[in-house]
């Protein structure tokens, strides 16, 4: 099993903490949220991995040097930001003859990968051939909400609107079949929602995560994942967490990145 961790974002929301650091980067109970990635990729079976970098790239390098699952990841950096599915297209090596879980890494996910990956592979409607992990937002205007039939297959999909078509909204992780990467490849295709998506109507199945979905892009959505993860008693390194010597500590306002060294 094979997955793509897409973490060339940058930041801009998060600004000033991004000003230096990368997002995947940003610290979530003591430790970095690719991290929370990795550890539940690994913990499901998945042992290769590709992440996508561009914005502070050695940063993120460097950290997956130094941590234990450095032998199961390789690295593809993009100088200029291809897209979502651009960057299947520039990998289409690592690709080759496999099934891929696509995740977008910039949001803080709490669940079952392994139950994920298993719903897809044996219980999801046979016809599909892509399935996306949902959840209930309470934030749909801007999310990009999915309306499903009764056999939770995707017929409509809607990126950021207005009108209300309800609160079941896609996480950006799908386990996508051989097939549908190939036509990626084949198209040149650069973006997955807007160009894959729309493709696949009535041809994606969906798997409901129940547990914590957060896009952490914004100081507000940032500070609430530190409660995500599980109760804290030392409040002094409640946002902090340790990297090559040095504290990475967000302040209590959330407002600035504080990089001290160990002492």
């Amino acid at each position: 099993m094979k997955a793509i961790l897409l973490a060339a974002g940058l930041g801009t929301r998060l600004k000033p903490l991004t000003d230096n650091w990368p997002k995947c980067l940003m610290p979530i109970n003591k430790k970095p949220l690719l991290e929370y990635w990795l550890d539940s990729l690994i913990k499901s079976g998945v042992k290769e991995i590709l992440i996508n970098l561009h914005y502070f790239p050695k940063i993120v390098e460097s950290f997956v040097k130094n941590s234990l699952y450095k032998d199961h990841v390789i690295f593809s950096e993009e100088k200029e930001l291809l897209g979502t599915a651009g960057t299947i297209v520039k990998n289409k090596k690592f690709i080759t003859n496999s099934k891929i879980l696509l995740i977008h890494a910039d949001n803080l996910c709490i669940c079952s990968l392994k139950k994920f990956i298993d719903f897809h592979d044996n219980l999801r409607p046979k016809e599909t051939k892509i399935t996306m992990m949902t959840f209930n937002t309470k934030k749909p205007k801007d999310s990009g909400i999915v309306v499903c039939n009764n056999k939770g297959i995707v017929q409509s999909f809607y990126e950021k609107s207005e009108k209300d078509y309800g609160d079941l909204a896609n996480a950006a992780v799908y386990m996508i079949e051989p097939s549908v990467l190939n036509w990626i490849v084949e198209n040149n295709l650069k973006d997955f929602s807007t160009e894959v998506l729309p493709n696949f109507m009535n041809r994606i199945s969906t798997w409901h995560n129940n547990k914590v979905l957060r896009d952490i892009g914004s100081l507000e959505e940032l500070l609430k994942a530190q409660y995500d993860v599980e109760p804290h008693k030392d409040n002094n390194s409640y946002y902090s967490w340790e990297y090559n010597d040095n504290f990475i500590k967000i302040c209590e306002k959330v407002d600035q990145l504080i990089t001290n060294e160990k002492k």
